[in-house]
């Protein structure tokens, strides 16, 4: 079985504060309140996709632990740790050089830790034909998303339909990668074309072909993981790594290859997803009573408020009134409480946004 899967984990999600910490990064809680982590969530939907023992984590050296903990499914050797952050192309470039030489045939599919999808069996048939796909063609896929609202949060994927005469046809090149847009771009994209998505940041490949494009559009990057070909797999290994990783350039997969490649594709999909980014999106997610407000954790009592999220899972009782489009989250003995049009702030209140 060829198919592997690989989680990146290293993410401190300081958006999410005080539920999120660097300590307790948001893809090692359970955000839903459903008793399963980000993380766990993640590792279910492959169910029947992808044997434990293919899946990898990449995460940062401080949370091993809790990636253990939280997967003890994933062989010890595939939780790989980042001696320090350097974006997704160097963290792709680890785990695939370190995938190759276990499995030269290996197809992969890239996800975030974070995300979540609410139709996990639609989201299991579209990564099992992309999978297909990606091991009969030297080219790499990404999901794009079926937008429901113009976005200004997202990057956006721009698919070439031309070709379109086969309507059983799911997988699409790609025409251009586009920015986070300001509204007016996002609400031109959702309304005057019909081939916009948002880019899930969900990638699959032959491990040959990503280990190809890296040596053809960073060069730099492949030249490192090369010259440690010899240490995948050894006790060597992390000693090695903590050495050279830090030489990497801190590039993200969409600026090193995506976007100078012209062998992408992209798969557009619906199954309910969303990267959980913020408190207004976990809202959006969750369930929510008749006035619109959702509360995760036991004894919450609302009165006279609407539109709002509420997490906790320490306090005994939690009694909110008169409050409507408001977040309050309470974790470890912080509490906040801030307007939900006021979030993108949230780094500034906590402190993150000095470190």
């Amino acid at each position: 079985m060829n198919n592997h899967l690989v989680i990146m984990a290293g993410g401190v999600g300081s958006r999410f504060w005080p539920m999120s910490t660097a300590e307790r990064p948001k893809q090692f809680i359970d955000a839903l309140g459903v008793g399963r982590s980000l993380i766990q969530l993640t590792f279910d939907r492959f169910e029947g996709i992808c044997d434990p023992n293919n899946v990898w984590v990449v995460t940062n050296k401080r949370y091993f632990d809790l990636v253990h903990e939280q997967l003890p499914e994933v062989p010890v050797s595939n939780i790989l740790m980042e001696p320090c952050r350097r974006n997704t192309a160097p963290c792709i470039a680890y785990v695939s050089w370190s995938i190759f030489a276990k499995d030269p045939n290996a197809n992969i599919v890239v996800t975030p830790s974070d995300a979540v999808v609410m139709v996990p069996n639609e989201f299991r048939r579209v990564i099992n034909n992309c999978l297909n796909f990606v091991s009969n063609i030297d080219s790499i896929v990404t999901l794009g998303m079926l937008p429901t609202r113009p976005e200004t949060g997202y990057g956006y994927i721009q698919a070439d339909l031309s070709a379109n005469e086969d309507k059983s046809k799911e997988i699409f090149r790609v025409e251009a990668f586009k920015e986070k847009p300001d509204l007016q771009t996002a609400e031109k994209y959702i309304h005057d074309y019909n081939n916009f998505y948002w880019n899930a940041g969900i990638f699959l490949f032959n491990v040959s072909t990503i280990i190809n494009a890296f040596h053809k559009f960073t060069p730099g990057i492949a030249q490192i993981f090369d010259s440690m070909k010899n240490i995948y797999g050894t006790k060597e290994e992390q000693e090695v790594i903590d050495a050279k990783y830090p030489e990497c350039e801190d590039i993200s997969i969409d600026y090193a290859i995506m976007e100078k490649s012209h062998d992408i594709y992209v798969c557009p999909a619906s199954f309910g997803w969303s990267d959980l980014g913020t408190w207004g999106s976990l809202l959006t997610q969750s369930r929510r009573d008749i006035t619109g407000n959702a509360a995760i954790g036991k004894n919450i009592s609302m009165y006279d408020s609407s539109n709002c999220i509420v997490h906790t899972n320490t306090l005994k009782k939690v009694v909110i009134q008169g409050l409507n489009q408001y977040i309050i989250a309470e974790e470890a003995g912080q509490l906040l409480i801030c307007k939900l049009s006021e979030e993108q702030r949230i780094k500034q209140f906590s402190g993150t946004d000095k470190k």
